[in-house]
């Protein structure tokens, strides 16, 4: 029998948290214990041209609120902003646009118990653009538009050591990367072109996918992948476009959202870049586990013009909210995917909280 819903529009909650400086990421750490969660805010202070990282805790109150627990200046301002998913080994990964890498060990009072860096040029020439650090945060993959793939680890766990996987030497600009499993990854980079590398294959990546002739005017700012479905790649950028790249099908990709993608470009919400895609796991119905294996689970973006949304596959997207300016990053509470976090271009902190 089919149900009746109250649009997601009418008991959603949101609430904006001035800030003080930009925020230039922001991501959810994996809760310590049912009672504990916490937030790390990428900041840089215009005034005094100051970048740093904070770690906020988030009560449970209403509304809600930001309480900084530790902070942490940096040399340089915050590219790309990575966190480990496993709450037995809390990790935080940044890298800058200067082209260093830092890497943070927290205690279970999310203070930061030691740091570990890569100075600048010893990855990249220039900034990076792209770290991701696996859920075990054993080893990160570094990319940047220099053409270079790095794999950083611990070592004896009391420095890092890192190794190049690749480099075009330019002839190839890396703009995102994503781990799939502890062997595999993804990078995206101009053109809407993918890239999956498995380690066990050295040499190169193992396949590629091409832009399609409709969307190779674009560059590729997010990848995701979902654990259980490995051989999918979800990918968001330019000109609104959110699609993903099926392995086993490798010839066309599957799109969610874009301007000028033929009919489904009535099912875009927003028209300019898309700085993050995210799968998102919140559902309000029971049959989230029954959708298809050759179905894209639902995913959201965020937008240049503002927009916060979900975007599923064959359907209308879902507009969370409407900003005057970009949102710029956001994160979904594993724990409770019901929550999102996400900062807004005009030093604003969003939460929202889905029924």
């Amino acid at each position: 029998m089919a149900t009746t819903e109250a649009p997601l529009s009418q008991s959603l909650q949101i609430q904006r948290l001035p800030q003080s400086q930009y925020i230039d990421a922001v991501r959810f750490l994996p809760a310590f214990s049912a009672l504990d969660r916490f937030a790390v805010l990428a900041l840089f202070d215009t005034h005094s041209s100051t970048p740093s990282l904070q770690i906020h805790s988030l009560p449970k109150s209403t509304p809600p609120s930001l309480n900084l627990q530790s902070s942490l200046s940096l040399s340089s301002r915050v590219s790309s902003l990575s966190l480990s998913t496993s709450p037995h080994k809390p990790l935080i990964a940044a890298s800058t646009f200067s082209g260093s890498l830092h890497i943070l060990l927290l205690d279970f009072n999310a203070s930061v118990q030691s740091e570990f860096s890569v100075p600048e040029k010893s990855l990249h020439v220039g900034a990076i653009s792209c770290v991701d650090l696996q859920e075990s945060g054993v080893e990160c993959v570094t990319v940047a538009e220099d053409g270079r793939v790095n794999l950083v680890g611990f070592g004896d766990g009391s420095r890092l050591n890192y190794r190049r996987v690749w480099d075009s030497d330019g002839l190839v600009s890396f703009t995102a990367a994503k781990w799939a499993s502890p062997t595999e990854f993804a990078t995206g980079e101009f053109g809407f072109g993918l890239q999956w590398w498995d380690m066990r294959k050295p040499g190169g990546p193992v396949s590629q996918f091409k832009g399609a002739q409709r969307m190779t005017s674009g560059i590729v700012h997010s990848i995701d992948i979902h654990p259980s479905r490995k051989h999918t790649c979800l990918a968001g950028g330019s000109l609104g476009t959110v699609f993903a790249w099926d392995l086993r099908w490798q010839q066309e990709p599957i799109i969610l959202s874009g301007v000028g993608t033929g009919d489904i470009a009535t099912h875009s919400p927003c028209e300019s870049e898309v700085w993050e895609v995210k799968y998102d796991p919140y559902t309000r119905t029971s049959n989230f586990g029954n959708i298809s294996s050759s179905r894209i689970l639902p995913a959201m973006i965020c937008s240049e013009d503002g927009i916060l949304a979900v975007v599923k596959q064959g359907e209308a997207p879902t507009e969370l909210i409407a900003e005057p300016c970009a949102i710029n990053s956001f994160d979904i509470d594993r724990q409770n995917p019901a929550d999102v976090i996400c900062s807004l271009e005009w030093e604003y902190i969003a939460i929202l909280s889905r029924p």
